[in-house]
């Protein structure tokens, strides 16, 4: 039929009139967000491979952002006055002053929901190192703002852009040179919008692979830290900050939440606070075009606020210092009172940099092991898309309170503020007591790390072999006079001393002999053949059972000290152990560092009394006169004697962090400035260099291959290497249709 005709204009008109159904944006980016779930749940881990997608996603929307900020920082300040830059500068550091405030007001309440459990954790390496702080001129000061733009160091790009901004407002004749700058912004702003369609695919694939990989187990634990991190996230988002502003501008509540709605679920799908500049940054002029508020320079302020605060800690930047408290409380080490000043001031000036350069740094200044971190990267998936989405609602929140301030449209309504702060503390109290109660009625809170470490198995299978628990009248050898070597080899049997101590050899709830030494000496029997017979040794005989040939060599690992080498030979050391404190957990502090340790009158410190100690007891006495050092024979004296109270006692770090598992109640500690390390090494007897240097090069051989590595994470770091099971998914569990 010919286009032109009657009925062809008829069917057009019609048409015309036909309803059409069209998604928003962000209804497009929830439904691909809901199917990149329901496809992760469907799938499990074999949608991994979406997150390439994911990425590539990201770096589209990532890629027009730089020279954005940079085009338009020089842009906005280039064209301000002296006198309305100096403004600008006042009005916005009174505005960051203040939701910074607000911040650490929300993160210093909400360990109130924190329930009363009891925990303890293995050694980690943060107990003994001490952190290095940021290098705050490599992410600051752009001593090449070219190398600072392709190292994509945003801090060092915005100060670079300021400086020239600044620059441009006392040169005549810029107009041309801003014109272009305009140009090259508004470029930007089309690519990045092309790129924004594409946003319901990106979203459909990291929503995938965060489903399909994210272990439920993992989920169940963090529950607490999940679950109040991101009450705080929402009522931030969703009820203080659009009512501060409803309280102070003329914007109401509902103009703010629907305005901001895009980049609002963008930013939480995406977890990417950088992809969402231009987006808030068009938001912004148009809520301030449709109430008639545009002045002259309403645009350009908006074009400096926002990626110049972006560069400062925000409220969803600074709640991640949440995450510090509940670390202390997840692994016993909560931070008393006295550390929240140094808390709150380096929080925030590392949060200057990156979220994942500060919170490391944190952990190690609040004494937190730093194993912890890995939970932070795990609830990262759920956590670091909410802190995006306070973000961004702080960001426009920030750009209309500071934009409204300079151009007179801010006014304080007191009895509205008084609503927002009453009804603020309200919400948020009540909501941390609601969901204490339910971790404390409602979740298995029960103490199990004393089982973990009891019911701990040697990794490798174990073969067949004898454990004593007294020491044997053992046949002597056909020919004493052979090569210890020999000898082993003809009779089949290495024999092994060992001295009872946790974890490195101890006997399990279920009567075996298990540690790290004892790992170590069955892989020691099953490379040479022969099997493993274990003989008891003590503090006081080891060296005679060894003159004797009772033992072959002793298992359990010896410290290096003048003591010990005057009495038995040593093999190559294969480890270092930390001297450090074990101490009840409300002593941390009286710990914490070498001079409060001095000043402190009538200190009583427990250390071993074995003459192999010698060397610490006297240390001791060097490092503090003014103390009690007392001997005891074991460490059940120091736990159980109640004839003496003992403050603390000196022992390895890493057995100290296991004994903490039995006894959650108490804490290990290394004081500032640092610790002394002690190597440790198995020992056989004097004049045995043939035994000695094999055992030295056999451990070479099992660092280099990586197996004593794996039996010290399983024994000394707790961690598990059993492989891991495949993340449930529908495909698998439920139709059965893959392994």
């Amino acid at each position: 039929m010919d286009a032109s005709s009657p009925a062809s204009a008829l069917e057009a008109k019609q048409g015309k009139n036909l309803p059409r159904f069209r998604l928003s944006l962000s209804t497009a980016i929830l439904a691909g967000m809901v199917l990149g779930i329901l496809t992760g749940i469907f799938f499990g881990e074999r949608v991994e491979v979406l997150d390439i997608l994911g990425n590539a996603f990201i770096r589209l929307l990532q890629m027009t952002i730089l020279p954005y900020i940079l085009a338009s920082l020089i842009l906005g300040i280039g064209g301000l006055s002296y006198q309305k830059a100096r403004l600008l500068a006042a009005r916005a550091g009174l505005i960051l002053l203040f939701s910074w405030v607000i911040a650490f007001a929300f993160i210093l309440t909400m360990p109130l929901g924190f329930p009363n459990w009891e925990s303890a954790s293995f050694f980690s390496t943060s107990l003994v190192e001490f952190p290095q702080p940021p290098n705050f001129l490599d992410l600051y000061i752009p001593a090449n703002p070219f190398h600072s733009m392709a190292e994509n160091m945003i801090p060092a790009v915005v100060i670079f852009a300021i400086a020239l901004g600044i620059a441009l407002i006392g040169i005549q004749d810029k107009e041309p040179f801003l014109n272009d700058l305009e140009i090259l912004c508004k470029a930007l702003m089309k690519v990045a919008s092309m790129v924004v369609k594409l946003t319901p695919i990106g979203v459909f694939a990291i929503a995938a692979s965060a489903a399909g990989t994210l272990s439920l187990d993992e989920l169940s634990k963090l529950q607490v830290y999940l679950i109040l991190f991101n009450l705080a996230c929402l009522i931030l988002t969703f009820w203080v900050l659009p009512l501060l502003v409803a309280a102070l501008t003329p914007f109401s509540y509902r103009e703010v939440v629907s305005v901001s709605r895009d980049a609002l679920v963008t930013a939480f799908t995406t977890g990417n606070l950088f992809v969402v500049l231009p987006v808030l940054t068009e938001e912004s002029k148009r809520l301030f075009a449709n109430h008639g508020m545009t002045q002259e320079n309403t645009n350009a302020y908006v074009d400096v606020i926002i990626p110049v605060s972006f560069n400062f800690p925000n409220v969803g930047k600074l709640i991640m210092l949440f995450f510090i408290l509940f670390a202390g409380w997840f692994s016993g080490n909560e931070m008393p009172l006295s550390s929240y000043p140094e808390f709150i001031f380096s929080g925030l000036m590392s949060f200057f940099g990156g979220v994942d350069i500060a919170l490391p740094f944190m952990l190690d200044l609040m004494r937190i092991p730093t194993d912890m971190y890995q939970f932070y990267v795990v609830t990262g998936i759920v956590n670091g898309r909410t802190a995006t989405l306070l973000a961004a609602m702080n960001l426009f929140v920030f750009t209309l309170l500071v934009v409204s301030s300079l151009s007179g449209h801010l006014k304080i309504a007191w009895r509205k503020l008084g609503f927002l702060a009453l009804s603020s503390g309200v919400l948020l109290v009540g909501s941390l007591l609601i969901a204490r109660f339910y971790f404390e009625h409602y979740v298995n809170n029960a103490y199990d790390k004393d089982e973990m470490i009891s019911n701990m198995q040697l990794m490798a299978p174990k073969p067949e072999s004898i454990v004593y628990d007294v020491v044997p009248d053992l046949p002597p050898d056909p020919d004493p006079q052979a090569p210890r070597m020999q000898r082993i080899q003809e009779r089949g049997e290495i024999r092994i001393g060992y001295i009872p101590l946790l974890p490195f050899a101890y006997v399990n709830d279920q009567a075996q002999l298990v540690g790290l030494d004892i790992e170590m000496m069955v892989e020691l029997a099953k490379n040479l053949g022969v099997k493993p017979v274990f003989i008891p040794a003590t503090w006081d005989n080891y060296a005679e059972l060894l003159s004797e040939g009772t033992i072959d060599l002793l298992g359990s690992a010896l410290p290096l000290t003048a003591s010990t080498l005057q009495k038995v030979r040593f093999a190559d050391p294969h480890m270092d152990v930390n001297a450090a404190f074990l101490v009840r957990d409300y002593d941390r502090n009286r710990f914490a560092d070498l001079e409060t340790m001095r000043a402190i009158q009538g200190l009583t410190i427990a250390v071993p009394a074995h003459k192999e100690f010698q060397y610490f007891f006297d240390k001791m006495v060097q490092e503090f006169p003014e103390a009690n050092i007392v001997r005891v024979e074991s460490v059940e004296e120091f736990f159980s004697d109640d004839s003496h109270f003992y403050d603390g006692m000196l022992m390895a770090a890493e057995r100290a962090a296991a004994l903490t598992l039995l006894n959650p109640s108490y804490s290990v500690m290394v004081p500032r400035p640092g610790t002394i390390a002690i190597p440790m090494a198995y020992a056989v007897a004097k004049g045995e260099q043939e035994l000695a240097d094999f055992l030295s090069r056999w451990i070479e051989i099992k660092k280099k291959e990586k197996t004593f590595q794996r039996y010290y994470d399983h024994w000394i770091l707790g961690k598990n290497p059993s492989r891991k099971e495949p993340r449930w998914s529908v495909i698998r569990n439920v139709l059965g249709w893959v392994d």
